[in-house]
């Protein structure tokens, strides 16, 4: 595995693979198996894979859990070799960012819902760092989790707003065997906490396996109260939505998914499931 640190060396690198398929998978590290499914579905479809490892600081709210975020990159680079993974990009800040940039996308309501709502600016600052890495980059196809369910859609909308020719592709959650939603903030659970965690997928288990016997309103009250009883489990939010827009869904709606954020301790966990339409 080829690894660089700056702009300049990976540009040149891909000066030589001209008319290669480019699959770019870009993580803030701490690597899970999770990730490694998206590096094996970038190698089904791209002559050549590039995973990015960058704790981007302008998509975090809060400094200390900037701070606090996991950066095991030895173990992370040792992940990505027995992965087959063709090209590590593991830049600086400095390297990514000039002093006092401004940056600004309008992506509409996508910005402020659920996650946008509970962390103002976030996606700003991903929209921001990920137009960077691909305009380095320079991807065929750029493969993300859908664990992030509203990350991909923003960046697919943002790809869409500046024209960007990448073709974004979404791969399932993976999960533990007790059904746990891999997350490189599972570290920070507690015995405790992880315990009572499982009720994330459990409740969206219970609303995709009954969703057909009541009302959405009703449906989105019960699995509210399931996670709410949890001990040690503090619920965000509980949404049912398009899954194109994330608006409340209807009957009419398609493309339904069910998404859920709750704190398990002090750990922030999110987690969602496709219920169809």
């Amino acid at each position: 595995m080829k690894i660089f640190t700056t702009k300049n060396e990976i540009a040149q690198y891909f000066t030589s693979k001209q008319g290669k398929i480019v699959g770019f998978v870009p993580t803030m590290g701490a690597l899970h198996q999770g990730h490694i499914s998206l590096i094996k579905q970038a190698q089904q479809n791209s002559d050549e894979v590039v995973c990015s490892i960058f704790v981007n600081p302008t998509q975090f709210n809060d400094p200390k859990d900037l701070e606090k975020y996991p950066r095991p990159i030895a173990a992370d680079i040792a992940m990505l070799e027995q992965s087959g993974c063709d090209v590590l990009f593991n830049p600086t800040v400095s390297e990514i960012y000039d002093d006092n940039e401004k940056w600004h996308l309008d992506i509409g309501d996508l910005e402020h819902l659920l996650e946008g709502k509970f962390r103002p600016g976030h996606y700003q600052g991903v929209t921001q760092v990920v137009s960077k890495l691909f305009n380095i980059v320079k991807p065929d196809l750029a493969f993300f989790g859908q664990k992030d369910y509203q990350q991909f859609l923003v960046v697919s909308k943002m790809v869409d707003l500046l024209h960007m020719p990448v073709q974004m592709v979404m791969c399932p959650i993976q999960r533990e065997t007790d059904g746990l939603a891999m997350s490189s903030r599972n570290i920070h659970l507690t015995p405790y906490d992880r315990e009572h965690a499982l009720i994330l997928s459990k409740t969206l288990n219970w609303v995709k396996t009954n969703f057909d016997a009541g009302t959405i309103p009703a449906i989105k009250q019960q699995a509210e109260a399931m996670i709410s009883n949890e001990p040690g489990i503090e619920l965000e939010y509980f949404e049912i939505v398009n899954g194109k827009t994330l608006s409340t869904a209807t009957v009419d709606t398609q493309n339904i998914v069910a998404l859920v954020a709750v704190r398990a301790g002090k750990t922030r966990l999110i987690d969602n499931m496709l219920i169809g339409g």
